[in-house]
């Protein structure tokens, strides 16, 4: 496995699927053709064509939106993976406090539902996060993925034919 970093999308992932987790670790791309991961790339240009968007930060972290400053945003299709989504903007909030000295707030915003979450990094998101950071190395280490386990995610997934066939 080639050297990798702990990423926002590991994180993302991480609660969804560990087997993702170890495909993106180890540059297994999914089908890049699947449209609702195309979707996902461009909501937040659909909904936000103004504002200033993906800014990338030291090839670990993509911020979808800086509303104001002091705020990073994460823009999703949908609230359906909530948890994943808070832990991935809890992660860009502790890249920011630890590697760049910056405390911000979080906003997840999901346009069509017309619905923001604030986010703000506390102890025991951070406990959280960091358990979790934990996993992700160790499902990065393994020699094989995880064993495929079916969840809703499956049926729209950009790695379902190499679980599923």
């Amino acid at each position: 496995m080639s050297e990798f970093k702990i990423t926002g999308t590991l994180v993302w992932y991480y609660y969804i699927c560990p087997r993702q987790v170890w495909y993106i670790s180890h540059s297994i791309a999914g089908e890049q053709d699947n449209e609702f991961l195309e979707l996902g790339r461009h909501i937040h240009e659909i909904f936000y064509p103004e504002k200033k968007k993906e800014l990338l930060i030291d090839n670990t972290i993509k911020v979808d939106l800086i509303p104001y400053e002091g705020l990073i945003a994460e823009v999703k299709k949908s609230s359906k993976n909530l948890k994943s989504a808070t832990m991935q903007l809890a992660f860009y909030l502790h890249y920011f406090k630890y590697k760049k000295g910056v405390e911000l707030q979080g906003r997840l915003i999901f346009p069509k539902e017309r619905k923001q979450i604030e986010v703000t990094l506390t102890e025991d998101l951070e406990k959280e996060l960091q358990e979790a950071i934990e996993e992700i190395e160790k499902i990065a280490r393994m020699s094989e993925p995880p064993a495929p386990v079916w969840n809703a995610f499956c049926k729209n997934c950009a790695y379902k034919s190499l679980c599923w066939v």
